[in-house]
């Protein structure tokens, strides 16, 4: 299946500089910003700066460098949250939606890292 990369989506504009943010981290490869609808105390969502669908478009195409930055700036805004289980946080949940069954609302490869409460499961079926 090809990767049809939109690049009027709300992600792109954001990272264009069409669309104002509220910029958590923001590196070579990688920005992050809190949503604008957060469903914790913690909700940021981390983007590649590069034009990458979902989750395994990202993962097949992307390069060693981008898949490093990204992967390291999770790390990081964790640890700016203080949400890291065993480093003083109580934890943390990341998701990535890819596609209509996994309900992806925006086609830009974005993770919602969520924190700072008990976040209760995650699918009941």
């Amino acid at each position: 299946m090809p990767y049809n990369y939109d690049d009027q989506n709300i992600f792109a504009k954001i990272l264009r500089g069409e669309i104002p943010n509220d910029t958590v981290l923001e590196t070579e490869h990688t920005l992050a910003f809190n949503d604008i609808q957060p469903q914790a105390p913690v909700h940021v969502l981390v983007i590649p700066k590069g034009p990458y669908v979902c989750h395994d478009h990202f993962a097949l195409n992307a390069s060693d460098a981008e898949i490093a930055d990204f992967t390291r700036a999770v790390g990081k805004i964790c640890q700016m949250n203080s949400i890291q289980p065993g480093e003083g946080g109580e934890g943390y949940r990341t998701i990535a939606n890819a596609g209509s069954d996994g309900v992806q609302e925006v086609p830009h490869f974005h993770m919602h890292i969520l924190g700072g409460r008990p976040l209760g499961r995650m699918l009941s079926k």
